[in-house]
């Protein structure tokens, strides 16, 4: 199975002489100098590799330094610098990958502000970073663009991931089973799932994840609204106690199954952020079961997995209602970023 994972190795364990690394070569003088130093110093880096073909490099630095190169220049101030960056273009979805570990990298390590260097012909990376709330700030001396971004409101669900706004949306709690939930949200997984590998999961660090249902109510859900991600306990066991809150995600639009043209259409909306494998989605076309696709952002994980009992007796849900899909109010949802110890930095006041 291929490796299609983001991962973070050391640099000593890359080879500068890979065929990927080329294009660096040619657009840094002293690329290689600068690699090698990092080996010789531990540095680690994130990459992506798919059948050993390295299709992604990131190299992220913390700084806290003034920098005139720039204009207008850097004054003195913490920031996460994106330092080398360089994906193989596969379309959108590798970059909002690393762009997800990025900016929640920001947020949980309190950065002020990250930035990240780009050649004005690397338009589509542009785009990309500026979807997610980048800004330019000016120019380098040899020609770099600078985008930074800062934790300012944009008001928009992508500019402001992975924070989110807790006013003026709806929130729900949707359950998935568990042997869908993993693989949809690996970094969600319980402790208690010992022989789970993040690393054969193609989907693991998707941004966007797509679920298909047919739970009624779910057609309701509109872009902005909330959800809570609850993981249904394994076969055989009490749900008062396995199955548990896990996840915040961030509705980002809500499609029926009917409104795709073909099935060629369909398998493309739902690319690699589907839980589902090939033959299950063009059964479910074919058979129309799972009517509703929900296309989501995964915003954060809850640091403390609740479970239903504490789900009843501390959030209030009803006990005899159907948890496959229920609306929560505005208070359950708080209390439900409280038991799960949220970071305060992901929730915009």
């Amino acid at each position: 199975m291929s490796n299609d994972v983001i991962q973070i190795v050391k640099f000593s364990d890359l080879d500068v002489n890979n065929l990927f690394f080329d294009s660096l070569k040619e657009a840094y003088d002293g690329f290689s100098a600068w690699f090698m130093k990092k080996s010789l110093g531990e540095e680690k880096v994130y990459i992506l590799e798919d059948q050993e073909q390295l299709l992604g490099f990131m190299y992220l630095k913390d700084e806290n330094e003034e920098d005139n190169t720039i204009t207008p220049p850097f004054c003195k101030k913490r920031r996460l610098k994106i330092g080398t960056f360089k994906i193989v273009a596969h379309g959108t979805v590798l970059g909002e990958r690393f762009l997800g570990i990025i900016l929640k990298k920001m947020i949980e390590e309190s950065h002020e502000e990250t930035y990240v260097t780009l050649f004005e012909e690397q338009k589509g990376l542009i785009k990309l970073f500026e979807k997610f709330g980048f800004r330019f700030w000016g120019k380098k001396e040899n020609g770099e663009l600078v985008y930074n971004k800062m934790l300012e409101v944009q008001n928009d669900i992508f500019k402001d991931f992975p924070r989110i706004q807790i006013e003026g949306n709806n929130k729900y709690l949707l359950a998935i089973r568990p042997e869908y939930h993993t693989k949809l949200f690996p970094y969600s997984k319980l402790n208690t799932e010992k022989d789970h590998r993040i690393e054969d999961l193609s989907f693991t660090n998707t941004v966007q994840k797509i679920y298909l249902t047919k739970m009624g109510g779910t057609a309701n859900l509109a872009p902005e609204d909330k959800i809570v991600i609850y993981r249904m306990t394994d076969e055989g066991k009490s749900a008062e106690y396995g199955s548990v809150a896990t996840s915040i995600c961030t509705v980002v639009e809500t499609r029926r199954i009917e409104s795709f043209k073909g099935l060629d259409e369909f398998l493309s909306y739902c690319g690699k952020g589907v839980v589902f494998t090939d033959k299950e989605l063009r059964s479910f076309w074919g058979t129309k079961r799972y009517p509703i696709i929900i296309k989501m952002l995964y915003n954060f994980s809850l640091n403390k997995r609740i479970i239903r009992q504490r789900l009843i007796e501390e959030v209030g849900l009803d006990r005899t209602a159907y948890s496959g899909f229920m609306q929560l109010t505005d208070s359950q949802f708080n209390k439900i970023l409280e038991l799960g110890e949220t970071n305060e930095s992901f929730i915009i006041d």
